[in-house]
């Protein structure tokens, strides 16, 4: 991997305040390298140059590590694996779940597991509104949906009992969240700085009511 890209990377995590080991970056620029080869047949995402996807998907997944409580974690809609491998090579103690409805893409996500010994993170095939997990999940993660609305109709079913929904913004969804209010407890939006990354992100925290 490029020495750019690698030192974008460490630099970024640093930047975040995110620990991250040699086994841990390394792990990361592999997925990396995953994903551009499989991106060309697979259309996985739009960003193609190597160093944008460092910082428009690494480390704007890594920007919500520090909001990230629970032991069981899914990530609906995950397309090709964001935030929920970052997350899951982050995370190494904890489960991660990644859903997506796209046989492609799934099919990439269990290669990228193979490929990177990920033994915490498990890939499920479904749409979400049919999806059925044997337990629920201390928190549901989306980078995707199209509005908050969206993920709380669509996910209510996976949530713990106290358990949130951590929705990724780009800029702050006033009034997304006022269309939920009488839904969801709104625990915090966190406002998010990605290394590199010249727009807004936030992070939407929410409970049901």
């Amino acid at each position: 991997m490029d020495n750019a890209i690698v030192n974008t990377l460490a630099k970024g995590c640093a930047a975040l305040g995110i620990a991250t080991d040699s086994a841990s970056q390394e792990r990361l620029l592999a997925y990396l390298e995953l994903m551009i080869k499989w991106n060309r047949a697979y259309n996985l995402t739009a960003v193609r140059e190597p160093q944008q996807m460092v910082t428009r998907h690494l480390l704007d997944s890594l920007a919500i590590a520090p909001f990230v409580h629970g032991q069981r974690l899914i990530d609906v809609g995950t397309g090709g694996g964001l935030p929920g491998v970052p997350l899951s090579i982050l995370f190494p103690e904890r489960e991660c779940h990644l859903l997506d409805s796209n046989g492609k893409k799934t099919r990439f996500l269990f290669q990228v597991k193979t490929a990177l010994g990920l033994d915490n993170m498990t890939v499920h095939q479904a749409r979400v509104e049919s999806f059925k997990s044997e337990s629920p999940f201390d928190a549901v993660l989306s980078r995707a949906f199209a509005s908050l609305q969206d993920m709380v109709d669509g996910c209510h079913h996976l949530l713990a009992p106290k358990g949130h929904f951590l929705a990724m913004k780009g800029a702050h969804p006033g009034e997304e969240i006022i269309a939920v209010e009488d839904r969801c407890q709104l625990e915090a939006v966190h406002s998010l700085v990605v290394p590199g990354l010249g727009e807004q992100r936030h992070l939407v925290d929410m409970t049901l009511r």
